[in-house]
């Protein structure tokens, strides 16, 4: 897993959307956002990047920190 910082909305009810992060020294714009669920360790999150990059995001509450847990396969482009 490796930390990463994150752009996102937080509203009133704690729904949390996710419009950005960092990989890789760049910015990412998230174009849309899949499954999300919780667990254990915080709330996991499936997002798509532009060129169809899957990641799964991990927002650990009690720290507020961000990691990614999965990325896509190596070989892709930056």
């Amino acid at each position: 897993m490796e930390t990463t910082t994150v752009e996102a909305r937080f509203d009133q009810t704690g729904e949390i959307t996710v419009l950005s992060f960092t990989w890789r020294g760049r910015a990412r714009p998230v174009t849309s956002v899949g499954r999300h669920w919780s667990a254990a360790d915080g709330r996991h999150f499936l997002v798509m990047t532009t060129g169809e990059r899957v990641f799964e995001l991990l927002h650990e509450p009690e720290s507020g920190a961000w990691k990614i847990v999965s990325e896509p396969e190596r070989g892709m482009r930056a």
